[in-house]
């Protein structure tokens, strides 16, 4: 059956920029049209948008219900002032953390199913969004590997990959909303995930894992470190130079993506949406 929307596919394993359609008040087939391109290109890109507010949270509940309705991702306060990064304050290391490779949400109980990313002003220099096709790395693990990998699990924690950057994150100073810095068990996951809705394998990697069971600590985070530094490397990478009103849909279960570098002196305005896991899929292992 045709679509009802344009779609190229990306010089990737993944992702593909569709237009001729506005998100704003899509019609159930063409939104069942790109459910299906979502599950099978994983990373949809949407030119020229400029969602509003509601319009955005509408399209992410098409996708079912929201961990958190909209968050700014952004060098700028509410106030309009811009954050000045010698300041070096707690939203300041969250965005420098985002630069890390990682999937959302992995450091909770339930795994972010996945998201919708808008911009409203860009830098003129870096700001990209990288993301890494973690079904293609996979499948190019050699056999034993595979077979390790997939008996293996790890510790997801934000304490952890922000306390890498030297980040104290017991000691907030408000500065940042506290989103995931919870106190809660930190959620045990398998290296290796089955996507529930397309049976594909994938790695489950990134900055927030860590503490492998049986290993040593530096022999895990050599192993993990060695897998990202495998799994990101084209052609499972893209990256996003964005235009103000792009929108991006993202399958968080089998993509990694991170943040790129901007010239902090100029703004970046962001807005996130994140699609909640469903807890028979998402859930992490009992420890």
């Amino acid at each position: 059956m045709a679509r009802p929307f344009d779609i190229a596919p990306l010089d990737a394993t993944f992702g593909a920029i569709v237009t001729g359609v506005k998100l704003a008040g899509l019609d159930e087939a063409c939104w069942r049209a790109l459910h299906a391109a979502w599950l099978q290109y994983a990373l949809l890109v949407f030119p020229n948008q400029h969602l509003a507010r509601v319009e955005q949270i509408a399209f992410a509940k098409r996708f079912g219900p929201l961990e958190f309705e909209m968050a700014a991702i952004s060098n700028v306060r509410a106030d309009g002032s811009l954050r000045v990064e010698t300041d070096n304050d707690d939203m300041m290391k969250i965005l420098k953390g985002n630069m890390g490779w990682h999937a959302d949400s992995t450091y909770m109980p339930v795994q972010a199913k996945g998201a919708v990313f808008s911009a409203e002003v860009v830098p003129t220099i870096g700001g990209q969004t990288g993301f890494a096709d973690m079904r293609a790395a996979y499948d190019a693990l050699d056999e034993d590997l595979k077979a390790r990998v997939e008996t293996l699990q790890a510790y997801h924690s934000l304490h952890y990959s922000q306390s890498r950057l030297g980040h104290e994150t017991k000691k907030a100073d408000g500065e940042y909303s506290g989103y995931g810095l919870h106190d809660g068990p930190v959620p045990l996951r398998p290296l290796v995930k089955t996507h529930p809705e397309t049976g594909r394998k994938s790695l489950l990697i990134g900055r927030h894992a860590h503490a492998i069971p049986g290993m040593e600590p530096g022999e895990s985070e050599r192993f993990l470190q060695e897998l990202i530094d495998f799994a990101c490397q084209p052609p499972r990478v893209y990256r996003h130079n964005w235009a103000p009103g792009d929108a991006v849909l993202w399958d968080n279960r089998c993509l990694l993506h991170q943040a790129t570098p901007w010239d902090m002196t100029q703004k970046r305005i962001m807005w996130h949406s994140r699609i909640a896991g469903d807890a028979a899929g998402e859930t992490a292992l009992a420890h």
